[in-house]
């Protein structure tokens, strides 16, 4: 029985705004145009008739000759347009260099565009030159560029649909471009899908046209299942970003080409419950809370990442059973929390808020009367972590005496005392600061006996978690004058917009510091938690890595290089991993490197092995009894 051979496939792709992020006329405006003084304005109208000509809006020839005028270019400035070019290759092109090499017979370059600078970069791509179908500069004498070959089909309208006209493609066609004459080969019946490439530009008029919109190559490479770098498009993961993470964080996972949603402020349980279907990865601050019933609604969700120091926002045993990895940032914001304790240590012993509170009344207390220096006095610490040793540090450089209290055995910093119960710290401080986290069994760690235990006149602050510290009980304290100064940064209910009021009874009490849980919130501890989270969240969808993580068996694990990697979250059973390669030896696979931790719940087993393997490999493994979850990464 003959059999008909498989068709050939040809992928024709459009250069400028696909193959390279920008426009290279464009470009070619910026260098040439140096040194005058209507550059800008010159620059924005070669864009504007860019973008014309590429929506369709006008004609193509129209818009080459209009922006050639305008340029002003001389040969001598090809060779800085082409190093540029080079670096604004698009991300998905870089990323895929082996596909484009495999299947270099079957791409050809068709662009509006000029060989001159085109044919330089698309070989260092390993494009074939003579596969590149494009426009031809005319220099005069001087070298000046001052047209193009009229001649060639590429300077008029319905170009691109002529040059493939003539190639006599015998096989399927498909074409991956952002611009309207990109969509006119499919329009002429020459192609069999057109390919709206959006990595770069979003044109709306060619969007409605096409038969898919990639946002990526690997998007193209996935949907038509061809050999690719990523083993699934980022495009296709959906990333939620709650409550103003910083720009840097959006840029992070913007740049990996994932798409990306922001949400400006918290989000209620029920809210939450909406938005997180699809979502992959969900990024939050203190104000949104994941529960358990918020994580039976995440169908998708792999990891979480808490952009400030505490997780107890998040129902972190639910998240481990689903097998959903949960990262922080426990350092990047500690100085800025460490410095307004200072700050308002400072404020307060010296009663600055009631005398400023006057001044703006008209009045004048020009008195030292509870004003006091913070040299000499006892600072009691309670907990001993990250901010709690930097304070410490701090706190010893103004000349203060230091002591705290830790539930773990901690190693004191300076000369900094260790107390042996919360009891004896309370009982011989001057100023109380809480350091300690987040979790239940925390709740009023200080109410009405602890107040008790102070000396009179104390200052106290809390820049830790609100329901650590009983109101009520603070409350009292404050209007019976055993605390004369008291600094709160958290609350045990919060507003989840600016727009919410807010509600205390810690509200126009003398000398107390009210403010809405900005300790974190500089813009250096920002921009530092922008991107220390993402990066950990990155380096666990890309490569597998746990290190960091607060649920998570922690796992640094090497860069991934010439293999797949397999990742298996399960129960913490005995077996599995016997399991586990029972069926690699079946498949008889090449392991090259297999990795394994546990915690009392789950284990996490990563294994490397060679490309080669069945489709049944994964299906099985999946199948293991106890899998949670499972992941390919490539």
């Amino acid at each position: 029985m003959l059999t008909k051979p498989l068709e050939q496939t040809y992928y024709i792709i459009d250069f400028d705004s696909t193959l390279t992020k920008v426009e290279a006329l464009d470009v070619l405006g910026e260098i040439s145009l140096t040194g005058r003084p209507d550059r800008d304005d010159v620059l924005n109208e070669i864009k504007i008739i860019t973008d014309r000509g590429m929506s369709g809006e006008i004609s193509f020839t129209d818009s080459l000759k209009l922006r050639l005028h305008l340029l002003k270019a001389h040969k001598s400035q090809l060779p800085a347009l082409i190093e540029t070019l080079m670096g604004k290759i698009s991300d998905s092109f870089q990323r895929n260099r082996q596909f484009l090499s495999e299947n270099a017979d079957s791409i050809y370059i068709v662009s509006n565009g000029f060989k001159e600078f085109i044919v330089p970069i698309v070989t260092s791509l390993g494009i074939h030159a003579e596969n590149v179908f494009a426009n031809t500069f005319e220099f005069d004498e001087s070298g000046a560029i001052v047209g193009f070959d009229a001649q060639n089909p590429l300077s008029a309208n319905g170009g691109k649909s002529q040059v493939i006209r003539n190639l006599h493609l015998d096989g399927e066609v498909y074409v991956i471009g952002d611009g309207y004459t990109d969509y006119e080969i499919k329009a002429s019946g020459l192609a069999n899908r057109f390919y709206a490439f959006t990595e770069n530009v979003m044109r709306p008029r060619v969007v409605e046209h096409a038969d898919h919109v990639a946002p990526s190559l690997d998007e193209f490479l996935y949907h038509n299942n061809l050999s690719r770098s990523q083993s699934y498009p980022k495009s296709r993961i959906k990333v939620l970003l709650l409550e103003n993470v910083h720009p840097n964080a959006i840029q992070l996972f913007e740049q990996e080409g994932f798409n990306v949603e922001i949400r400006k402020g918290a989000l209620d349980e029920d809210e939450l419950i909406e938005a997180i279907r699809d979502v992959s990865i969900l990024g939050i601050r203190s104000k949104t809370n994941v529960t358990a019933r918020v994580l039976e609604h995440a169908n998708k969700l792999m990891t979480i990442g808490a952009f400030c120091i505490g997780t107890n926002q998040i129902d972190l045993d639910a998240c481990t059973e689903k097998g959903i990895a949960v990262f922080n940032a426990p350092y990047s914001n500690t100085r800025s929390v460490v410095e307004l304790a200072i700050g308002e240590i400072i404020m307060l012993i010296r009663s600055i808020v009631p005398k400023s509170n006057l001044m703006h009344k008209g009045g004048w207390d020009k008195s030292a009367k509870n004003s006091f220096e913070v040299r000499g006095k006892k600072l009691g610490l309670v907990g001993y972590g990250n901010i709690g040793t930097q304070l410490s540090v701090v706190a010893e450089a103004l000349g203060m005496e230091v002591y705290f209290y830790d539930a773990v055995d901690k190693l004191a910093l300076g000369n900094a005392r260790k107390c042996k119960s919360l009891d004896e710290l309370l009982s011989i401080s001057d100023i109380i600061s809480l350091h300690t986290d987040g979790r239940k069994e925390n709740k009023n760690l200080i109410s009405y006996r602890e107040f008790g235990l102070m000396k009179n006149g104390v200052i106290f602050l809390n820049l830790s978690r609100g329901h650590i510290v009983d109101i009520p009980a603070l409350v009292d304290a404050i209007e019976r004058g055993k605390v004369a100064g008291a600094g709160v940064d958290v609350f045990p209910y919060e507003p989840k917009t600016n727009n919410e009021e807010f509600m205390s009874a810690l509200r126009n009490l003398p000398n107390v510091i009210l403010t809405p849980h900005i300790g974190g919130s500089t813009e250096e501890a920002q921009a530092n938690i922008g991107s220390f989270v993402p990066g950990k969240l990155l380096e666990y969808i890309n490569n597998g890595s746990t290190y960091g993580s607060v649920n998570f068996p922690e796992l640094q694990l090497p860069l991934l290089k010439g293999a797949h990697r397999l990742l298996h979250i399960h129960a913490n059973v005995p077996g599995i991993l016997a399991n586990m390669n029972t069926i690699f030896a079946k498949y008889h696979i090449n392991i090259h490197g297999q990795y394994l931790k546990t915690n009392e719940k789950i284990g996490y087993v990563i294994t490397d092995v060679a490309k080669e393997y069945a489709d049944e490999v994964v299906e099985e493994l999946k199948g293991i009894d106890n899998t949670i979850k499972f992941r390919l990464l490539y």
